[in-house]
């Protein structure tokens, strides 16, 4: 491999520079920046004032942030009030705000209340919002001597009513005066205020709240780089504000109308005395590593994605930048089977997928992270009126724990449930009585129920879900969200479903038990699939093999049908589905927009408050990041086992082969049946000494320091558990190995060739192996056949199509998702984001362009983390 240097010359557009100029925060931080304070500990509690005295709030870490989840805990206070379903007395906000001590409260320093990202709820479509307009807006009323909560003494006309807005400043000097609920900067669909948190009956309460850095809320510039005197580097520190409200007026008297609420704005002059701030100190997003620094090339999966983040920031200091681009397993395999000289990391060996052959010559494999892949959740209480008391005085608050079996994944990702194919079956009313239709070909759902909830299979597992009053739709509990692409982590969960014999039998067209049956478009019985084909489970995507297509019902202006894309949409990758169901994210767009040129169909914005409904397909550390809730798998023990260290570390202990692979059947008890391994793979032969040494380097520090669980740079973050004293011996050896590499090269080092003169023989603890031959499908059940290109397993001599039709065209064989390439510099990185934009849209080379960039497989996931995510 060539020697990089951090400034390069791109072909690419001018425009590509500016661009880089504009994302150039996402660089790593570097050998120069400071670390974080210590993380561990960084817990902080404070106590309120006034009428909160008797309160006390944690936020759970307060150091060394990113984008990600907190958990902001309180104790001591009344429980909450409502007026009909408007939170009326004794709740708590929550936002986010930069700058300087402003001075008032010298007990307890915090930001100005210009300063703070508050105020962005829905300015359409109230009808279910729990806010009055005043407390979850910038609104007051101006009075020179405030009589009630949300008066305010600065801002507001001195006009009769005294009506006007706490403005926003910006980081940037921008100040906002008018029309803050929805302004150039933050809005409902972006912000992360927390505008109502429920104080419990014992009078406690949580929420989870996610921290913004300057990538995400450039308004705030949580972590935009400082440098010291001395030459260091820091994160510029921002505040995390609560602000209690309570059942008291200004007078210290109750308020005397507790039929509608009487709390103002959080940021109006009299709530503000009572706001409790916190100091929040964020890694540097935009410290790049030293210029002119070597830089080295790793590619792979998005399951180490987190641990490179972190590690990439400490590894600067060893004058080594280690770059990483994301890209589709498959394509990682491919690329170094074709000689690529440079580290990947993979979960399987290369050969392994169909039409593949493992290369000759000496491979090395090298475990570094072990994680999994995960259900995701963010699901609050909604009682219906069948529900209990119990049931019912939980309302607003999270779910924190689910039982799945595999056939219930099954049902979800096959998108059989009733509602899943929207629109297919109807409710029909006549001389007052219900009945069901369904659309030709759809009569199967008819009897299927109409979401999770509804499925006596869940609910025998999963009892306290019962008499919830939750829209049963695709925003809902219809599916699981999901990443668009092919990914062994999709394989695995495959596998998974595939290695029981109850969720075989249901993709086979047998009911359960109690009656629900398959999609058919997802049958893997060809006699029963409409499209005359098997569906082939066996693989490594999730497509959207059902055709529907549909005005959506109660949408009688709309002239654009939706299809399984619309109402199921992708994401670009397990991180942004962990981010989406953190905030709510409605991705299906349902609302119809007659006005809009031309009319659209447009997302109605987050879910409200207290009723946010999110199930994901995610990996454990993005789950950790963003504080979400894991389900508990069904194991081959017959235990329901959700992903921590010990379990994922016990799964671990079945892998075999090499690179190891985990089982979907690890037998141990407490072992996360979708456990995997990720491993460093490197054909010695094909780099040169140099990089060698640096990518031995990289091993050492992966098989030490990184396995040391935390949250400061250099860590590995949680999610994933350290890997045993075995693992990282197999890991130090092959450092050794490709360290001391002397066989034939095709890098310059030496004469000789990787493809024609390879001794096929092994080293370092069993790391490395060579020969020929065709990999074998590690990990996938017997009695299946994997299948790269995810198409329907066609009869002998017939022709199965190689995508499946939609309502808004194709399910593609992978996504064309924005680049998220982030090279140690920003023009460098604008650059080459400028030469490939046309990929972003979905463009692949054919003819001589082909030829240029290579393998189709580009265009797959092209996406480097040099520090941190490069968030789009």
């Amino acid at each position: 491999m060539r020697t990089r240097q951090l400034v390069r010359t791109l072909v690419g557009a001018t425009a590509g520079a500016l661009v880089g100029a504009l994302v150039s925060v996402a660089a790593a931080p570097g050998a120069g920046a400071a670390p974080a304070a210590p993380a561990a500990g960084s817990a902080v509690t404070v106590s309120g004032r006034g009428e909160f005295a008797g309160m006390k709030f944690t936020v759970s870490q307060t150091q060394g942030l990113t984008d990600r989840a907190v958990t902001v805990s309180w104790t001591g206070g009344t429980p909450t009030t409502f007026a009909g379903s408007q939170f009326n007395t004794d709740f708590v906000q929550i936002m986010q705000c930069w700058g300087d001590d402003d001075g008032t409260v010298p007990t307890n320093p915090g930001p100005p209340r210009t300063q703070c990202e508050y105020g962005a709820s829905p300015t359409t479509d109230r009808s279910n919002w729990p806010g009055n307009g005043d407390d979850d807006t910038r609104a007051v009323v101006y009075r020179a001597r405030p009589g009630h909560y949300g008066d305010d003494d600065t801002y507001g006309s001195t006009m009769p009513y005294g009506l006007g807005e706490v403005p926003f400043k910006s980081v940037d000097g921008t100040v906002v005066t008018s029309g803050t609920q929805n302004n150039k900067f933050f809005n409902h669909a972006t912000t992360n205020e927390i505008d109502f948190a429920r104080t419990e009956a014992d009078g406690t309460g949580s929420e989870i709240f996610e921290t913004q850095t300057a990538n995400e809320a450039p308004q705030l510039g949580c972590g935009s780089p400082v440098t010291h005197a001395d030459g260091t580097v820091s994160g510029r520190s921002c505040w995390l504000v609560i602000v209690p409200q309570g059942h008291l007026d200004l007078d210290g008297k109750p308020y005397a109308d507790q039929t509608q609420v009487n709390a103002g704005s959080p940021v109006s002059s009299t709530n503000w005395k009572n706001r409790i701030a916190v100091k929040l100190g964020f890694n540097p997003v935009g410290a790049s590593c030293t210029i002119g620094a070597e830089e080295q090339d790793t590619i792979g999966s998005e399951l180490v994605a987190e641990a490179m983040t972190s590690w990439q920031a400490k590894l600067c200091a060893t004058g080594t930048v280690y770059g990483f681009t994301q890209l589709g397993d498959a394509d990682t395999r491919a690329r170094i089977t074709s000689g690529a000289d440079t580290l990947g990391f993979v979960t399987r060996p290369l050969g392994s997928d169909d039409a593949t052959t493992a290369p000759t010559g000496k491979v090395t494999y090298a475990p570094v992270a072990l994680s999994g892949v995960v259900i995701g959740f963010n699901i609050e209480r909604q009682p219906g009126s069948t529900a209990t008391k119990d049931q019912k005085a939980l309302a607003g608050t999270r779910f924190t724990s689910m039982r799945l079996t595999p056939r219930l994944i099954a049902k979800l990702l096959t998108e059989s449930y009733r509602n899943s194919p929207w629109g297919a079956v109807k409710t029909v009313y006549s001389g007052g009585n219900a009945t069901l239709t369904a659309a030709k070909g759809y009569g199967w759902a008819k009897n299927n129920p109409p979401g999770l909830l509804s499925d006596p299979e869940f609910l025998a597992l999963n009892p306290e879900y019962a008499n919830q009053s939750i829209a049963e739709n695709p925003s809902t509990d219809t599916d699981l969200e999901v990443a668009l692409g092919h990914t062994d982590a999709a394989r695995q969960l495959w596998n998974y479903v595939l290695a029981d014999k109850d969720a075989r039998r249901f993709l086979a067209g047998v009911p359960d038990e109690y009656g629900m049956q398959v999609n058919p478009y997802y049958g893997t019985n060809a006699d029963l699939n409409p499209t005359g084909y098997a569906f082939t489970a066996a693989r490594d995507d999730y497509p959207k093999a059902d055709p529907w297509t549909t005005i959506p019902p109660g949408s009688a202006e709309a002239t654009v049908k939706q299809g399984m894309t619309d109402f199921h949409p992708y994401v670009d990758d397990m991180l942004l589905a962990a981010q989406h169901a953190r905030r709510g994210d409605q991705l299906w767009k349902s609302s119809w927009d007659a006005n809009a040129n031309p009319p659209v169909w447009k997302s109605p914005g987050p879910q409200n408050v207290g009723q946010r409904f999110q199930l994901v397909v995610t990996d454990a550390a993005s789950a950790a990041r963003y504080g979400l809730q894991t389900a508990g798998l069904l194991n081959s023990a017959g235990k329901y086992v959700t992903p921590t260290s010990a379990s994922l570390t016990a799964a671990a202990a079945s892998a075999t082969g090499s690179p190891a692979v985990v089982p979907v059947t690890a037998s141990r008890t407490g072992a996360y049946p979708v456990t995997m391994l990720v491993d460093a793979v490197v054909r010695p032969g094909q780099v040169k000494a140099a990089e060698r040494k640096s990518y031995a380097a990289l091993l050492r520090y992966a098989a030490r320091a990184g396995q040391r669980t935390g949250i400061e740079l250099g860590d590995l973050p949680p999610g994933y558990a350290p890997l045993d004293g075995k693992q990282r011996g197999v890991t130090l050896a092959a450092a050794k190995a490709l360290e001391s590499y002397k066989g034939p090269t095709t890098a310059g080092d030496t004469t000789g060739s990787a493809a024609g003169g390879g001794t096929g023989d092994t080293g370092g603890a069993g790391t490395s192996t060579g020969g020929t031959g065709t990999g074998a499908a590690t990990g996938t059940p017997a009695g299946t056949t994997a299948s790269a290109s995810g198409s329907p397993a066609a009869p002998h001599g017939s022709t199965a199509p190689d995508l499946i039709s939609t309502a808004s065209g194709l399910t593609p064989a992978d996504p064309a998702v924005p680049l998220r390439l982030a090279l140690p510099v920003g023009a460098g990185l604008g650059a080459l984001a400028g030469l490939i934009a046309p990929f972003a849209a979905g463009w692949r080379p054919r003819g001589a362009a082909a030829a240029l960039f290579g393998a189709q497989s580009f265009v797959r996931r092209t996406t480097r983390r040099p520090g941190r995510r490069f968030r789009r």
